[in-house]
């Protein structure tokens, strides 16, 4: 294992030996993952290959995709693309349900204004995230 300084936190690096023998895969079929987008490790200045703990999670989806679930590599991409739009869309959402809580706090909306108007527009779930949210932010 190597470790790479960055910013204050130190990162876990890992050789491609020690993920190959980890997930008992072959280094080429990590080469081949590279080859096709699926991982990005990082390189040393001699060219190293090193998989920090995101790219290994990222193998252990690709590897449940393809060992348990059958999905070829064309499906694995798409698989992985598609979960990286969720999460930016997640994420635009989560931004957005900020600034929309701070709106209504500094509007003076009351939580159970909130709850009596979104009842019928919003599932319950939704409310009361929403309206934890709103009891966080006071």
């Amino acid at each position: 294992m190597a470790t790479r300084r960055q910013g204050d936190e130190k990162k876990r690096l890992f050789m491609i030996s020690a993920v190959a023998e980890r997930f008992d895969v072959h280094p080429q079929t990590l080469r081949l993952y590279e080859r096709d987008g699926l991982l990005k490790p990082l390189r040393t200045q001699g060219n190293t290959r090193l998989y920090s703990d995101e790219d290994i999670e990222r193998l252990k989806i690709i590897l449940n995709l393809t060992r348990n679930l059958g999905v070829n590599l064309a499906g694995v991409e798409i698989i992985l693309n598609m979960r990286e739009k969720m999460s930016t869309m997640q994420k635009e959402m989560n931004d957005f349900l900020e600034f929309f809580l701070e709106q209504l706090s500094s509007a003076g909306v009351m939580k159970e204004d909130v709850r009596q108007r979104a009842l019928a527009r919003i599932p319950s779930g939704a409310i009361q995230v929403l309206l934890d949210r709103m009891n966080e932010s006071k």
